[in-house]
């Protein structure tokens, strides 16, 4: 029997309650997570920010263990995939108010790999600096809510195939990150990323790559960073859980060196995720 691509609270279907506050009011959290050989990367830290998103937003959190077996229902031995996890707080009758006895709806998928270019990671990408502010609001910041309309909007504005990544930067002209990647800058000899708490997704993979830093006696900083600070980065890349770290060679017309600190802790990084097989 073939393996199901979906389930939903457990059954094999695509199909959601048309009173789903996911999809009425983006009510939720979601979990992309790279599949090497039948075995998602990252999975607790992973499960670590879910739970802490249903914390935050009141969700009554779903089992890591029951979201571990769907997710090997899914995936079965893939070899190279995507599993996504989406938790909502579940349908409801029409109006904003949650409802304390809400059950949640959980949505395990597995998908295609994207088939990114290798040189994206090995020579760099070209990113572009997005007209879209993100906006400030501390009490959603660093959770993957459903909420996702500034990234659409920001992605929306551009079409060239050779620009892979777009840079965002919120009301007070801080950067904040990538459409869909968390960013960082090398200043010297110190790895600097933006401070997440007034907008923005604190990615796993950026919570990682700090570890991985400290570990390696490279001096990092989390602090809010100006645009302006783009123009004179000895290094920068972008980073999420499927890409891993893809660095920067062009920032808005501006050529950008890929450099010692970029290379170490892409190598450091390969090094954690083959140790995690």
């Amino acid at each position: 029997m073939n393996r199901p691509h979906i389930l939903v609270n457990g059954d094999a279907t695509g199909h959601v309650a048309a009173g789903e506050r996911g999809l009425s009011y983006g009510d939720g959290l979601f979990e992309t997570l790279a599949v090497r050989n039948g075995r998602p990367q990252l999975w607790e830290r992973h499960m670590a920010r879910l739970q802490a998103g249903c914390e935050r937003l009141s969700i009554t959190p779903v089992a890591p263990a029951l979201l571990a077996d769907e997710a090997g229902q899914v995936t079965g031995s893939a070899a190279r995939a995507v599993l996504k996890i989406t938790v909502t707080r579940g349908a409801g009758a029409r109006g904003y108010r949650p409802h304390a006895d809400a059950v949640p709806t959980r949505i395990v998928q597995c998908l295609p790999d994207p088939d990114y270019p290798p040189a994206c990671a090995r020579t760099g990408i070209a990113v572009r600096l997005c007209a879209m502010r993100m906006g400030h609001n501390p009490r959603l910041a660093g959770i993957k809510h459903l909420n996702r309309l500034e990234q659409v909007l920001a992605r929306g504005e551009w079409n060239d195939d050779n620009i892979h990544e777009g840079l965002l930067a919120d009301q007070a002209g801080n950067l904040v990150a990538g459409t869909m990647s968390n960013v960082f800058l090398v200043q010297g000899d110190t790895l600097l990323t933006p401070g997440l708490v007034r907008c923005g997704v604190a990615g796993v993979m950026r919570e990682l790559l700090l570890e991985l830093a400290g570990r390696a006696g490279i001096a990092s900083a989390v602090r809010d960073v100006a645009l302006e600070e783009l123009q004179y980065a000895d290094e920068m890349f972008v980073c999420n859980s499927l890409i891993g770290i893809w660095p920067v060679s062009r920032c808005a017309g501006r050529a950008c060196a890929v450099g010692e600190v970029t290379r170490t802790l892409q190598r450091l990084l390969g090094e954690a995720l083959e140790n995690e097989r």
